[in-house]
């Protein structure tokens, strides 16, 4: 956008804190690319490789693929290149960047909140039987992930996902990611409001939009009206959740600068309401700041949060208000932040009488089969579809009551579980070094093992703990709000390295929201983590209060308990 556009734009009402040193922000006049990325955008809309995919690369082949496009484009189409083999953690940031590239591709599928229907999850699970290898993962961004997806076949999976209306349209890249909507809007019983329109007219209006293909790095939106806050909003660049206004009824507050990696932070609440029909118009708002104000000197400092935290809320709003809105909202008291499960696990009622069941695959890890098996199933008992939800879970929506109990006997049979254990329930798992370029350690494969072995040692645990196992420090899969939170890193034994993690405990969101505590020098191996994991528990078990959390626990928790130094008895 030209600086001559800004200065329209711009009324010059607000006062706009400047930097000590140039951040790149365009509004101030950083045009120039300050970077490889910036400049990579700046020479080729990423959204105009769609075409030399499907009319250049998919003809003549992977070595065809131009390396600007290969590591850099591609991701605006949901794209990345697949880790080769044979590489172990250790070469992760030590071998130059094209030697990690295997000639497939992993390709993320949005959802975006939608209700995938039978026929729309058989596309799914077709795609990853046909083209992935029987692949096909549960994300935590609500989407399908495939592995193994050739260039060839790039034109075929696309027109196969645009019948089912789905999209790998800015799955990746520093575009509108994914949306993460409530997996029971519309239907749940204590639901406050369905934000679905809103999601739906924010995709409709700014997904492949030029004007908003160049963000400064990733940009997350969550959107819920449910009162569990059921898409984890305290950590995405831009959240909407349900209130109630005393005198408006119901809306959504805004959050805005959250998110994880390497230097996390939690969104700050603004505390206004806003109605439904003015979602997208605040979303536009906030994603123009995020491209005309976002650092894009430093890809380290270059998401919404920082900027966040150097405004402050009071002055995001100033400027949102003044600037980019042209009016100012409505003040109102932020909802209250819940406690407990936001994956809706079990059966729960519709507000028309019928039953929502939520499911637990292991980490996410599902395939193309157990998808075509999934669509049988919804077409055997009439199901209206599925959505996916922020846990790596599946949520099947409309379920006669009198059919319940037979749909989670076949769910049951296909490898999908409406009554997991708890440590089923809530272990979640990056996609690790099996596929990614950034992972250091096995994290799939290790989540399934610890899960099956946490499950013989304590197959009654009778309080939720969450275990969140990460390939590296990106927190993909949230390391630092889970109550176990595992960073994999290589650990030193003797005079080799190994495959391990950095442990961060006593994480959260939700009322008890905070970081989890790190312990210095404290690391795990991979092939210790079942007995670590084992005697931490059990000297939560022994050691809690009536009623004590596993996170308030690790808060006031003798550090030797922590570590697995020490041990107690008489679990309760």
């Amino acid at each position: 956008m030209s600086d001559l556009r800004y200065q329209a734009k711009r009324a010059q009402r607000t006062e706009i804190p400047r930097p000590k040193r140039g951040e790149g922000q365009w509004a101030l006049g950083y045009s120039e690319p300050l970077n490889k990325n910036e400049q990579s955008k700046k020479d080729d809309d990423p959204l105009n490789v769609r075409d030399r995919i499907l009319y250049v690369y998919s003809q003549r082949g992977f070595a065809s693929i131009d390396p600007a496009d290969l590591r850099g484009r591609f991701r605006w189409m949901g794209l990345y290149t697949q880790r080769a083999e044979g590489f172990d953690g250790g070469k992760t940031a030590t071998v130059p960047e094209e030697d990690l590239d295997a000639p497939f591709f992993m390709m993320r599928v949005r959802s975006d909140g939608r209700l995938l229907t039978a026929a729309t999850v058989r596309a799914l699970g077709e795609i990853g039987r046909d083209y992935a290898r029987d692949t096909a993962d549960v994300t935590d961004r609500e989407n399908i992930q495939y592995h193994w997806i050739r260039i060839e076949d790039v034109p075929a999976i696309w027109e196969r996902l645009e019948l089912g209306g789905l999209s790998t349209l800015e799955a990746c890249g520093d575009s509108p990611r994914p949306f993460l909507g409530s997996p029971v809007a519309g239907v749940a019983a204590d639901e406050i409001i369905d934000g679905t329109p809103a999601l739906e007219e924010i995709y409709r209006r700014f997904i492949g939009s030029p004007d908003f293909s160049n963000f400064p790095r990733k940009f997350k939106t969550a959107l819920t009206g449910h009162p569990s806050h059921d898409v984890s909003p305290e950590t995405n660049d831009i959240s909407f959740v349900g209130t109630v206004h005393p005198e408006h009824g119901p809306g959504f507050d805004l959050w805005v600068g959250g998110g994880l990696s390497t230097n996390p932070m939690l969104a700050q609440k603004m505390g206004v309401w806003i109605p439904l029909d003015d979602v997208a118009d605040v979303w536009e708002g906030v994603a123009s700041i995020f491209r005309d104000y976002g650092y894009r000197r430093l890809r380290s400092r270059a998401r919404l949060k920082f900027l966040v935290a150097d405004w402050g809320i009071a002055k995001f709003r100033e400027v949102l208000e003044n600037e980019y809105l042209g009016r100012e909202l409505v003040t109102c008291e932020s909802p209250a932040s819940p406690v407990g499960h936001r994956d809706h696990i079990g059966v729960h009622e519709q507000k028309d009488g019928r039953r929502y069941i939520g499911v637990a695959p292991v980490a996410g890890r599902v395939s193309g089969t157990l998808l075509i098996a999934l669509a049988d199933l919804l077409e055997k008992h009439a199901v209206d579809g599925v959505r996916l939800t922020p846990y790596q879970k599946i949520v099947l929506i409309g379920v006669d009551p009198e059919r319940v109990e037979d749909v989670i006997a076949d769910l049951e049979a296909i490898g999908l579980s409406a009554r997991p254990s708890n440590w089923r329930r809530n272990t979640m798992a990056c996609t690790g070094i099996e596929f990614c370029k950034l992972a250091i350690v096995d994290t799939k494969n290790r989540a399934r093992d610890l899960v099956a072995e946490l499950e013989k040692r304590f197959p009654d645990l009778d309080s939720p703990i969450t275990v969140n196992v990460n390939g590296c420090p990106n927190a993909c899969a949230r390391t630092q709000i889970a109550d176990i939170g595992l960073k994999g890193q290589l650990v030193q034994v003797g005079d080799q390295q190994v495959e391990g993690f950095q442990v961060h405990l006593g994480g959260a969101t939700g009322l008890q929201a905070n970081f989890g505590r790190k312990l210095r020098a404290h690391k795990v191996t991979s092939a210790g983590l079942d007995d670590y994991i084992s005697s931490l528990v059990t000297a939560y078990l022994a050691d809690r209060t009536e009623g004590e959390s596993f996170t308030t626990w690790v808060h006031r928790a003798d550090e030797a308990l922590l570590r697995g130094e020490a041990a107690l008895a008489g679990a309760r």
